[in-house]
């Protein structure tokens, strides 16, 4: 059975084991997460997450769907917090270890939280924000159930019902909800497990943010699904990476432009017999994968040169999962992100919503399974995202010699900088309530390194100087990291059309 977007569904009342606790269970004594916290089996990560799950249920039988906010450094607990929270019936909606205190509270708040699990390297933020707002509070540091105090049977869940909360933003400034059931997750996940031939044998190293489909589904979720081993480390760190490749035992590596940016910087670096050893330590891998912002072609011929790799490429955002991918096998393209994935359907349409002729640009808009449920609380905005049972991406794309090149984003306000795609929008209101600040446009400029930077022109008050760096300080205390502004420019009004709209791209054309 589909449903009108697509999606796969069952009868009522069908209920199952979750599919990624399922199948951990034939795996429960191989090797799952190494980290800093030391190396741990399946068997381990069901262990400690059956206790997540027992602490969290309390007096309840199920958290019948409450949405538990974490916030955990990449590694074994973060794992097995949020495989806690499912088996619990809970709905997991993790938070960002480099967001500010308001960011974070946003998502606490619109999520609806009721639960908020926290690592000690975090109390200090978060207690507060569970005492204003009478939430439950725990401690990754707390004292676990005991293997006697287990409850008997943990609940059913219904593969149906709501997983995930992932926050992205969109054109409206504020960052959306966006809702993964577990079904939605299989989806994803079996998809690429299909294509990239993911297999219990793989070891892959995570240096990817957890708040982020990228981190969360394409590597951590695939890995555990397939079996494999996945090597976590607690942030990226050029050194550390290179060193963990020049071992030569893992075989999957997956990161965004700005990090093979990074890694090649230090290989530039380093001395010829480290060099050597670096690029040995590629050859052993099977696959390397670059998503999450456009590659340029620079960085790609680089970086083949350095490991041998030409990176697979491929297309996807929260709402969808991975929608597109170049080929494991086969011929790869500089600049383009080949083709439909295992059970993904894409499509280009023009502006009046005609399927457009082969070699046109179109708005790619995509069906599947795999496509996200809805926009926490926000029916409207999930209801305008569809045409016909299509979700319409907001990207535009064309397809040439039996690729998909994407062109870039029908709106010129989502910026796409260092794998992350944030708001100028949401970035102006912040900057807006800056004592210095008149006006502001925000806007994207191209750069080898992040894909795009965040650029601000400021209209100041009169007589007024304000430096990057008193700005950058500023704003750190009010958006994630990736958000604030690399680059200002004063000006002495920002360029508008005859509406009176301000005209991006002319903003833009002031930081060539």
């Amino acid at each position: 059975m589909t449903n009108d977007k697509g999606q796969m569904t069952k009868d009522k009342g069908q209920i199952l084991t979750i599919p990624l606790i399922h199948r951990a269970k034939a795996n429960e004594n191989q090797i799952a997460i190494v980290s800093r916290e030391g190396t741990f089996t399946y068997g381990d990560l069901l262990q400690k997450s059956a206790q997540i799950a027992t602490q969290l249920l309390h007096t309840n039988a199920t958290l019948h769907s409450q949405r538990v906010a974490f916030l955990i450094p990449s590694g074994f607990d973060y794992v097995a917090v949020q495989w806690g929270i499912w088996r619990s019936g809970g709905v997991a909606v993790p938070l960002c270890v480099g967001h500010p205190r308001p960011e974070l509270e946003y998502v606490i708040t619109d999520s609806g939280a009721s639960i908020i699990i926290a690592h000690p390297d975090f109390e200090a933020v978060l207690r507060p924000i569970a005492q204003e707002r009478n939430l439950r509070f725990i401690l990754t540091s707390e004292p676990l159930p005991e293997a006697t105090e287990l409850l008997p049977e943990l609940p059913e869940i219904d593969i149906a019902s709501r997983a995930l909360i992932l926050y992205t933003s969109g054109t409206t400034g504020k960052p959306k909800g966006v809702v993964t059931t577990h079904q939605n997750i299989q989806a994803q996940v079996t998809s690429l497990i299909s294509a990239w031939e993911w297999t219990a044998a793989d070891k892959i190293l995570h240096v990817l943010p957890l708040h982020h489909i990228h981190g969360i589904i394409n590597v951590l979720t695939c890995a555990l699904w397939a079996g494999a081993q996945c090597h976590m480390l607690p942030k990226f760190d050029a050194q550390t990476v290179w060193q963990r490749i020049a071992d030569g035992d893992l075989t999957l590596f997956m990161a965004v432009p700005t990090i093979y940016v990074k890694l090649i910087a230090a290989w530039s670096a380093a001395d010829k017999a480290q060099q050597q050893k670096m690029t040995a330590g590629c050859s052993q891998m099977r696959l390397m994968v670059s998503g999450s912002a456009a590659l340029p072609v620079q960085v790609l011929e680089k970086w083949q040169t350095i490991s041998g790799h030409l990176l697979l490429e491929r297309y996807g955002m929260t709402e969808i999962g991975m929608a597109l991918s170049n080929p494991l096998h086969g011929q790869r393209l500089a600049g383009y992100v080949g083709q439909p994935l295992p059970q993904v359907a894409v499509r280009l349409v023009d502006e009046s919503g005609n399927l457009v002729e082969p070699g046109s640009p179109g708005e790619i808009q995509v069906k599947g399974p795999g496509v996200f449920l809805e926009y926490w609380q926000k029916p409207e905005a999930t209801t305008k995202e569809f045409r016909d049972g299509w979700f319409c991406t907001g990207d535009m794309a064309v397809v040439e010699n039996d690729s998909y090149r994407i062109l870039g984003r029908l709106s010129v306000d989502i910026i796409k900088t260092g794998g992350y795609k944030v708001s100028a929008l949401e970035i102006e209101e912040v900057l807006r309530t800056h004592r210095d600040i008149q006006d502001c446009a925000v806007v994207g400029v191209a750069d080898a390194e992040w894909g795009s930077r965040v650029c601000a022109a400021l209209v100041l008050q009169p007589g007024v100087n304000l430096s990057l760096e008193a700005l950058r300080s500023w704003a750190k205390e009010q958006l994630a990291f990736y958000k604030v502004p690399t680059r200002i420019l004063a000006v002495t009004e920002l360029p508008r059309n005859a509406m009176g709209k301000v005209t991006k791209p002319a903003v833009a054309e002031l930081f060539v």
